[in-house]
Parts: C-alpha cells; structure tokens; sequence
C-alpha cells in the first residue's frame, strides 16, 4: 500500500513540475533578419492582457493576434519604429516596457521612488517609536520607594505561601 501511495504521489509531483504543454507559434520569414526583428519586438512589447509578459512569452488570445500582427507588419516592410507607434497608438505607453518620460506617464516613472521614500520614511519612524518606548520615562525619588515597597511586599507574600506548604 505505502508503494502505490508513494507511486501516485511522485506521479503527481511529476505531472506539476513538467512544463506546460501549448501550442507553439511558428513564423517563416524571407530572411534571418526579419525573423530577429520580430523576435526583438515580441520580447520588448508588453502582452496588454498578462500585464508582466511581453508578447513572446504570453499565452493569451489578444498577444497571439499581436504577434500575427507583428509578423504582417514586419512583412509588409514597416520600421520598427512604426509598429512601435501604432502599437502604442492601440494600446498605449503601458505597452512599452521603457515608456518614454513624459507627463502621462509620470506616474510610471516615479512611483518606485516615491514608494521607496515612503518606506525608508516608515523604518524611520518605526525606530524612534521603538526608541521612545524602550527608554520610558524615568521615576522620581517618591516613585522608586513606592516600587521598591509593592517588589517587597511581593516577595515576602510568595515566601511565606512557599512556607506554609
């Protein structure tokens, strides 16, 4: 029995860890050099779907339609820089992995900063509440003998029950 469970559970392991099988796309090109510059194209442009792929890595529907896109526009002898353009007319910047700087796309640009400003800010202020609370505040004169008494009175309560038993 322990054979058969181990056997169906490497089976498993086995099944997850094995690359995903799909279909995989392929173009034929007149010259080596179109096929690199689709290939170059496909891996600088975002998929609009998956967000964090580019187009030659993602499975989704709408990057499949852009690589065929991509391939007929390389075909008909357009610039890279006019499939870049009017894949950024479409879609817009986002779908550039190195947006130009500009106004809209501000955004893109600083947020890393800002976020890492905003942390460094939190640590900071975490540290002196820390700070603050491990010094505490100190006790006068009358305050100490106060503690001192209740430290002995404590004391002498827990050896007279050690006592008794």
């Amino acid at each position: 029995m322990m054979k058969l469970l181990s056997a169906v559970l490497l089976s498993a392991l086995l099944t997850l860890a094995s690359p995903a099988r799909s279909a995989i796309e392929t173009y034929q090109f007149a010259s080596p050099d179109l096929a690199e510059r689709f290939t170059d194209l496909t891996e600088e442009l975002r998929c609009p779907k998956c967000q964090n792929q580019n187009l030659s890595d993602s499975d989704s529907i709408i990057s499949k339609d852009l690589r065929r896109q991509i391939k007929q526009m390389v075909d008909d002898g357009k610039s890279d820089d006019q499939i870049r353009t009017f894949m950024v007319q479409r879609y817009g910047d986002f779908i550039l992995y190195d947006p130009p700087f500009k106004l809209q796309t501000l955004v893109l640009w600083l947020a890393p900063a800002v976020l890492l400003v905003l942390g460094v800010l939190v640590v900071i202020l975490l540290r002196r509440g820390k700070d603050v609370s491990a010094t505490g505040a100190a006790l006068d004169d009358s305050e100490q003998a106060r503690l001192q008494a209740l430290i002995d009175a404590v004391k002498s309560d827990s050896n007279k029950e050690s006592n008794n038993d």
